[in-house]
């Protein structure tokens, strides 16, 4: 029976260390949090510059990419090329904050967004060791501000609303309707609310 051999992801704290020096590599969050002697979560993020073609992408990393000519190893296909879109800059013009108007054919027409082109960058997914900062943030942002001594700075306070919110408890299923009310003698009762 042939052996099964998973991806070896970098441990790193960011996409750059995770391709120049990770910390080491593991196929599962265990094994990574062992390595980081801390919590972990698994991200893909773009590293390195962007490029117009996918061979000038390829040529900037050897031996990270299987491209049919070089075989990367199964434990080593933790990188892949990506399309992504980029904003072409206006050249000659300074950035307006509002938007300029054109007048055409008798209409107003603003002067639109720049135009998007399609560039090509490199995928890294790893084990981002989670710093001590985002594990403060992972706390509850109404445990936060309910605390005798909620003194938060400017980071903290930036990493708390980057965090999704947690329910208090779970939802209830609506037992009233947009257009009912229960009667107030007769709590019992659903009436249609005119």
């Amino acid at each position: 029976m042939p052996r099964m051999s998973a991806i070896l992801y970098p441990v790193a704290v960011n996409a750059e260390r995770a391709l120049a020096a990770p910390l080491g590599r593991a196929a599962r969050e265990r094994e990574a949090e062992t390595l980081a002697r801390g919590q972990v979560r698994f991200v893909t993020e773009a590293a390195g510059p962007a490029f117009q073609t996918y061979e000038a992408a390829l040529k900037a990393f050897p031996g990270r990419i299987d491209d049919g000519r070089r075989a990367v190893q199964p434990e080593d296909r933790f990188c892949a090329l990506r399309e992504v879109a980029a904003l072409i800059p206006r050249r000659g013009r300074a950035k307006s904050k509002s938007a300029t108007p054109i007048y055409r054919d008798g209409r107003r027409w603003s002067e639109g967004p720049a135009p998007i082109e399609t560039v090509w960058r490199l995928s890294v997914s790893y084990w981002r060791i989670i710093a001590a900062e985002e594990l403060a943030a992972l706390e509850q942002a109404r445990r936060a501000r309910r605390r005798a001594n909620a003194d938060l700075d400017p980071a903290a306070l930036r990493a708390l609303a980057m965090q999704p919110l947690l329910p208090v408890r779970p939802q209830q299923p609506l037992d009233v309707g947009l257009f009912e009310q229960r009667l107030p003698e007769a709590p019992h009762i659903i009436i249609p609310d005119e």
